[in-house]
């Protein structure tokens, strides 16, 4: 029976030993998640005609920076001015004395597509590839305004990205 007792304490002796150190190990996910709104920013320069003169069209360009997010479709469109009775076709600066000066604002180098605020009539659309897009503004003060006082001319066009 020594034998016997002997035998069975040797067996439970494992269950009664000091457990050893384990790491333990607890696993989960993060869900990331983001919302890219689509959105454009535009920065025009400065549109300078310099000395004009009523014998001879005075053409000008400025340029407007617009950068839009990859594949957000675009319209810059351009409102009549400031200038009194100002129209997208037939805008004016104005000078101090309110004397105007009849300009014209185009989206084409050859000066024959108005540039206005109707989309989809006479508006530049474009498509956003998430970089700067150069769009050129070709102005023109026409010739035969001889009935315009010498003076300084202003006007302030707005632009107006729709997207």
């Amino acid at each position: 029976m020594n034998k016997l007792r002997a035998a069975s304490l040797l067996l439970l002796a494992p269950a009664f030993a000091p457990f050893a150190a384990q790491a333990a190990q607890a696993t989960s996910t993060l869900v990331v998640s983001a919302t890219v709104l689509n959105s454009c920013v535009v920065l025009p320069s400065t549109l300078l005609f310099g000395n004009v003169s009523s014998a001879a069209n005075t053409d000008a360009t400025a340029t407007i920076a617009v950068t839009c997010t990859l594949g957000t479709s675009y319209n810059v469109g351009l409102d009549a001015g400031a200038g009194a009775s100002a129209t997208t076709s037939d805008r004016k600066m104005t000078s101090l004395a309110t004397d105007t000066l009849n300009y014209a604002l185009y989206s084409n180098a050859g000066r024959t597509t108005n540039w206005g605020a109707s989309v989809g009539v006479d508006t530049v659309a474009g498509t956003g590839n998430g970089l700067v897009q150069n769009l050129t503004v070709y102005g023109r003060v026409p010739s035969g305004q001889t009935t315009t006082p010498a003076g300084a001319y202003t006007d302030t066009v707005n632009i107006t990205v729709e997207y």
